[in-house]
């Protein structure tokens, strides 16, 4: 079960850790390169701030972006944005995310993502708080994905095996953490191969932030994972 105040309530952390965490920087700082490819800080910033509105969108029964080629001159274009203007607009956007999430609403819904993906109304704080917590890793600023929550590393591992669950180009695999937790993913038949490693090492691999060289793998190579 799926409880959206939980996870508005770890949404309100993991904001607060990021501002408290920008205010820190300089203009410098966030002109420099994120660890996101031709991206700077800036551009995760900016992405930050749209995508929280466009989940307002979702929210509200519009399509989130009025186009992929829109999205992307909307974070072209506050991208250079001085440190303060860029504070400001995170502050706004999340104001604007939260005061949607505050009306009366049926969460048990299905709203519509980006390329026609559903899903319950109930799991957009989650999507959100995956955009918060992995972008103010992709930033390079000292917050790493050992520092993330063990509960948002844990379902974020669950929600990504879910993913890639049934995928055709994904063997079966099972992950293995050293604690005994397990997750399934890829193919649903045949010997999966086994991957086990620490939680950050497994949940980054997952989410496209680690080459998995840290993980141990039985009964085949690691397997390649198609981009998210």
């Amino acid at each position: 079960m799926i409880d959206h105040a939980h996870d508005l309530a770890l949404l309100r952390q993991a904001d607060e850790r990021l501002l408290t965490a920008l205010e820190k920087l300089d203009d410098a700082a966030v002109a420099a390169p994120s660890r996101l490819p031709g991206w700077t800080g800036g551009h995760v910033l900016a992405h930050l701030a749209r995508n929280a509105d466009a989940l307002v969108n979702v929210l509200a029964g519009r399509p989130m972006y009025v186009s992929a080629e829109a999205r992307d001159a909307d974070i072209e274009r506050d991208a250079p944005r001085p440190l303060a203007a860029q504070l400001a607009d995170l502050r706004a956007s999340g104001r604007r995310f939260a005061d949607a999430t505050a009306a009366p609403a049926d969460w048990s819904r299905t709203v519509t993502l980006r390329n026609g993906v559903t899903d319950s109304a109930s799991r957009v704080p989650f999507r959100r708080l995956i955009e918060v917590e992995l972008h103010h890793v992709d930033l390079g600023i000292g917050y790493e994905l050992e520092d993330l929550p063990a509960e948002f590393t844990a379902r974020e591992t669950e929600f990504l095996t879910d993913r890639f669950t049934g995928h055709p180009d994904v063997p079966a695999t099972l992950l293995t953490a050293p604690d005994g937790r397990q997750w399934r993913t890829g193919h649903t038949e045949g010997e999966p191969v086994r991957v086990t490693g620490a939680p950050a090492d497994l949940m980054g691999w997952l989410a496209g932030r680690r080459d998995g060289s840290a993980l141990r793998t039985e009964g085949g190579p690691l397997p390649a994972l198609p981009p998210l």
